[in-house]
């Protein structure tokens, strides 16, 4: 049993939840525990299904059976199940990061009302912490009195 792995206390627990899986004569069907540790794995870990660690099966045997058992709704009722002996709460789902969305306001798009008063907020507190005098106008003071920088730009009509 590898670090993360379903103890035997949590397998005999669950383990008789799951379906039972038939294999065709040449081919007989793998150990639940085994293939639940491999999907366990991928999910934990965040790595695509084809990097599951070897120990676990095959990765596609492993993923075909994880799609199948969400079709037949078996995730569903393990987590009925669960709720109703009280070991876990119904608000405690797993969040695939393929469906997760950002705001366009994410990637730098406009925003609304709340992105013009925050950024007005910014500009106020940017104009309180300059000083009146900035640097450069500063310097051209200092280096002739008689010469005073233009305010405004002379209009060419």
């Amino acid at each position: 049993m590898a670090r993360g792995d379903l103890t035997d206390d949590e397998w005999a627990l669950v383990g008789s939840l799951l379906p039972a899986e038939r294999g065709r004569w040449s081919r007989p069907a793998q150990d639940n525990r085994r293939f639940l540790n491999g999907m366990l794995y991928v999910l934990r870990v965040g790595c695509p299904w084809r990097d599951m660690h070897e120990r676990y099966g095959k990765w596609n045997s492993v993923y075909v059976r994880f799609r199948r058992w969400a079709e037949q709704g078996v995730w569903d009722a393990l987590l009925e199940t669960l709720v109703e002996l009280g070991l876990t709460d119904d608000w405690q789902h797993m969040i695939d990061s393929t469906t997760v969305r950002g705001h366009s306001q994410a990637a730098g798009a406009k925003g609304g009302l709340l992105r013009r008063v925050l950024v007005e907020a910014a500009v106020a507190l940017r104009a309180k912490s300059t000083p009146a005098q900035t640097v450069r106008a500063a310097l051209l003071a200092s280096s002739s009195p008689a010469v005073k920088p233009p305010t405004t730009k002379p209009s060419m009509t």
